[in-house]
């Protein structure tokens, strides 16, 4: 089966197009999921589709038993050596729907007055041994995958929502990383421990966010909120060095659909990335970096998360695409450069076409054991540490970083970390294809039960691009794309004009890119992988 390369930076998060159809096609060379016979089916229909899978096997489930079983007392705490971390403020913050909790937060001031973040991750490797059955499956599923309805996730429940999970008021394995930064926001030293964490706290983004807009919340005490406001300005300020360094600045907001109880589409909900996800982000991306940076200056290879500078080409077509939409793209080969162009762009009400336009152009994150560097974030050192629970690169990660801070060897065979570069990659691509081909499925489901109802609803749409036959618009409130034919825009004769790329008719009417209109949805083709649309006045 021969799949599609999605040129897109992949951060820590999800969404871009593919279509379903009634059977699969083949159509320049990609593959489509099918959508199920009925909306309850079309999760199972991508499953198969992609070859997901869906129980765990019994050896698997029994190990997972048989480990959620073995609570550890304080004495074997002590003989461990690991750090004893429960009596301090650490606590977490996920979405109100989250159901497993892999990392948590603390911040100390040393005595010179540097601030001291502790990302604590759940110790996954504690549980999971090299060669077990649960260390099989793992590798074979490589990742979770998050589809409309349901996780696939890479480990059994008992551990990613029971042992592993870091929930309030419950002793925790973890697995410490420590960076200390000045005032200026420069680390001047990181450690990493083995620790035992009890959470004090499960903080929801909404609750964070509050706290960070000065609003009380009786939930919340003033220390606590004081170590929140804290974090959350030395994230901001990282962030900034960080954009400041190059590191390319591309919202891409979290889409979740609403789904009623037929498993049909009733909704889309875009989640903001405010300042709560950003204090996350930040953290995370800092102890991805510090573990990495150790590990590959002391010689040691890892899983590396490489994300390569754009090919010339791709730039040059890029430069052409903004050229005729009137933006002057200027030397973006200099990754400044790059970086100021999305902050023009981001001004735009053709933001999200452009931020397409702009990810097509990227190289597609990867893992690698050859190579390092990452240029969206602008790291020379990057790797995936902190979400063992969902992806098995960190684990792997966690096990070297073990060996390493225990006197070990953390070095691993070259063949074998190029085979699990692989593996994981393409892993994490038929992931994001099949939480991709699912929400289209149930896009264009609720686009086509408009047609066959009658019951047709008018969207705000942003034309993207004119050509001759017609416009290409975007409908931000459900991020799809679709035509507009010349016909329908004017009764009149329309004109193209290819000098700027516009169209007008006698008398009044005229499209470019930018322009805005509302239209409803004309006609649906799962065959053709395309949705027209008509304006709802003429």
């Amino acid at each position: 089966m021969r799949r599609k390369k999605m040129d897109k930076l992949q951060v820590d998060r999800r969404d871009s197009p593919l279509f379903g159809i009634l059977s699969a096609v083949k159509s320049d060379d990609i593959l489509f999921p099918p959508p199920g016979k009925t909306p309850k089916e079309d999760t199972a229909a991508v499953m198969k589709f992609y070859k997901l899978p869906k129980a765990f096997p019994p050896a698997v489930l029994a190990e997972a038993r048989r480990i959620s079983a073995r609570p550890f007392s304080d004495a074997e705490i002590k003989r461990s050596g690991r750090l004893d971390l429960r009596r301090k403020f650490i606590f977490t913050c996920d979405p109100q729907s989250a159901r497993d909790y892999d990392d948590a937060l603390s911040l100390e001031t040393d005595r010179k007055g540097n601030r001291v973040i502790g990302v604590h991750i759940a110790d996954v490797s504690h549980y999971v041994k090299p060669g077990s059955a649960i260390d099989r499956e793992a590798y074979r599923r490589s990742t979770s995958v998050y589809l409309c309805d349901r996780v696939v996730p890479m480990l059994p429940e008992e551990l990613c929502n029971g042992v592993c999970s870091l929930v309030p008021d419950e002793d925790r394995l973890a697995f410490s990383v420590f960076i200390t930064f000045d005032k200026n926001g420069e680390v001047v030293k990181r450690s990493f421990s083995k620790s035992v964490i009890r959470s004090k706290a499960r903080f929801t983004y909404e609750q964070v966010m509050a706290v960070i807009r000065g609003k009380s919340d009786a939930r919340i005490g003033s220390r606590e909120a004081k170590t929140i406001r804290a974090i959350s300005a030395l994230a901001q300020q990282i962030r900034a060095k960080r954009f400041a360094a190059g590191a390319l600045d591309i919202e891409i907001p979290e889409a979740e659909v609403i789904l009623d109880s037929n498993g049909e589409m009733t909704g889309l909900v875009t989640r903001p990335y405010d300042e709560s996800h950003q204090m996350i982000e930040e953290c995370m991306v800092a102890a991805n970096e510090a573990v990495a940076k150790e590990l590959w200056t002391k010689g040691i290879r890892i899983l590396a998360r490489l994300h390569e500078p754009p090919d010339d080409e791709k730039l040059d077509m890029l430069r052409a695409e903004l050229k005729g939409l009137g933006i002057k793209a200027g030397n973006i080969s200099n990754p400044h450069v790059f970086a100021q162009l999305l902050q023009t762009i981001k001004r735009s009400p053709l933001y999200p076409t452009l931020s397409m336009m702009v990810l097509r152009s990227m190289k597609r994150a990867v893992y690698d054991a050859s190579a390092i560097g990452h240029f969206g974030l602008a790291k020379r050192y990057y790797a995936h540490f902190t979400s063992p629970i969902r992806r098995y690169p960190d684990l792997t990660l966690h096990r070297q970083l073990a060996d390493y801070i225990a006197g070990g060897s953390a070095k691993r065979p070259p063949k074998l970390l190029a085979t699990w570069a692989k593996h994981t990659s393409e892993r994490e691509e038929i992931a994001a294809e099949a939480e991709r081909g699912l929400l289209e499925i149930k896009k264009y489901r609720l686009l086509e039960d408009q047609l066959k109802t009658r019951q047709v609803l008018d969207y705000d749409a942003v034309v993207s691009k004119c050509t001759p036959f017609g416009c290409f618009v975007e409908i931000p409130e459900l991020a799809v794309s679709g035509l507009v034919h010349v016909s329908l825009l004017s009764r009149r004769f329309v004109k193209y004009n290819e000098h700027d790329q516009s169209l007008s008719a006698p008398g009044g009417g005229s499209w470019r890119a930018g322009s805005r209109l509302k239209v409803h949805v004309a006609k649906v083709d799962f065959n053709q992988r395309r949705v027209d649309f008509t304006p709802c006045s003429r």
